[in-house]
């Protein structure tokens, strides 16, 4: 059952200067396409709502009437029976960032590629459906054995983050690195290397060309294991976490340059590039959102909230994941990873006290599993990942009853050569010695 009240409830029930946006009160299937006629994509209502999406990202159809009608109880049985109907052939993954009405219903319960393992090793399973975002479904699939069929229920929950670096724009990029950085035979002239938040191509990109797919939790030696291997790191599409863990390793700043897709060379001269040992790549998102250029959730974090918040409760330990900006991770005590953050409020004391930036819905489950100790999001206003937001209970209870009934709609499928050179990718990582390393303290 849920742990938390819904964030559905409290977005309906708050003040509009309390939502990031109006348009989370909307219907969740406003966006779907219609059956007839045709529509661009899009993400639907959050914080990310005016993000330029690629036109080659899939749309979701519009989900049948009978569903948009369901009350929620209904759903809530129907996805129960059909989930029973299902039973062994049915692995169901949800991660942290969904709301309580999904993860209930979820067999594990995790961050993207975790999640993607998981599933991998039941092998029992026909069907994965990933309550997630499409480059997690794709992760799944490459993971996935040869019988299994991934599913995501809502084709339009696609991440903007994702989507802020695409292929054609890596290749040019790649291109013109190739040009004026020429090549070595002992070592590579840059590595390519891309967070877990890409699609399956770029991930096939990097394992293509000596490259290697890191998460939050492991970029510090993804990045060591990288520039062991070139002179220098391509990395995409999060700049605030390559900076940040740039910030760790040591590379100074005239050693990090952004590469901007939209103009020659990234912005940047010859000798800058010549000079880096860091190519942080620029994102795109729409010049109406103050935090331009990278993922909403973790950019709304400031550091006047994490100033409030210690006004307001002194001696606060304030956590924070690494894709927030340089200086919230600067102004905070501890940044890691979504599993990181898990586990070092799960083990600190009771009465201990934490702000925590990252996601909504997984500080509010957090709170409510730990309620000996004080935990709330830094950002006071209710803004959840928009994307995640957009696997509503009915597509859920449609796509299962489509299996039901023998049908699999939604059906997330990564072509076998990308498939082949996203593992190669894949395996250099987790090829990696050591284990991940501890949340990184500064206080």
């Amino acid at each position: 059952m849920p742990t938390t009240d819904s964030i559905t409830r409290k977005i309906q029930g708050a003040a509009t200067a309390d939502v990031c946006s109006d348009e989370l009160r909307w219907d969740p299937w406003a966006y779907d396409a219609p059956r007839r006629g045709s529509r661009l994509p899009v993400y639907g209502a959050g914080a990310s709502q005016w993000d330029t999406i690629p036109r080659s990202a899939p749309v979701q159809r519009e989900i049948p009437e009978r569903y948009r009608a369901m009350a929620p109880e209904e759903v809530a049985a129907r996805i129960g029976a059909a989930r029973a109907r299902l039973g062994f052939r049915l692995v169901i993954l949800g991660h942290h960032y969904q709301r309580d009405e999904i993860i209930r219903w979820a067999d594990f319960r995790g961050d993207s590629f975790k999640l993607s393992q998981q599933a991998a090793g039941r092998r029992e399973a026909d069907y994965i459906v990933f309550c997630g975002v499409h480059f997690m479904a794709e992760s799944a699939d490459i993971l996935a054995a040869d019988h299994q069929r991934v599913i995501l229920p809502n084709m339009a929950a696609g991440c903007s983050m994702a989507d802020m670096a695409d292929e054609a724009q890596v290749l040019a990029c790649w291109r013109q690195l190739d040009e004026i950085l020429g090549r070595r035979e002992d070592r590579a002239a840059a590595v390519p290397v891309t967070y877990m938040n890409s699609s399956a191509a770029l991930k096939a990109f990097c394992g293509e060309r000596g490259g290697v797919v890191c998460t939050s939790s492991n970029a510090t030696r993804v990045l060591e294991w990288s520039f062991a291997r070139g002179e220098r790191v391509l990395f995409f599409p999060d700049e605030h976490l390559g900076r940040n863990t740039g910030d760790k390793l040591g590379v100074p700043d005239d050693a990090m340059v952004v590469w901007d897709p939209r103009r020659p060379l990234g912005g940047n001269s010859v000798e800058a590039l010549r000079g880096a040992r860091l190519i942080l790549w620029r994102g795109w998102c729409s010049v109406h959102v103050f935090w331009r250029g990278w993922c909403s959730v973790h950019a709304r974090f400031t550091t006047t909230q994490i100033a409030e918040a210690r006004r307001r409760y002194p001696g606060i330990n304030v956590i924070v994941h690494p894709e927030c900006r340089r200086e919230v991770v600067a102004a905070a005590d501890l940044d890691g990873s979504t599993e990181l953050i898990l586990e070092t409020i799960a083990s600190a004391p009771p009465g201990s006290q934490w702000a925590v930036g990252t996601e909504i819905n997984m500080v509010n489950r957090l709170a409510a599993a730990h309620p000996d100790k004080l935990i709330f999001c830094l950002d006071p206003v209710i803004c959840p990942c928009s994307t995640m937001y957009r696997i509503h209970p009915a597509y859920l209870a449609w796509v299962l009853e489509a299996l039901v009934d023998g049908e699999v709609v939604n059906e997330i499928v990564v072509t076998d050569s990308v498939k082949a050179s996203a593992r190669v990718a894949l395996d250099r990582m987790l090829a990696l010695p050591g284990r991940p390393a501890p949340a990184a303290a500064r206080r």
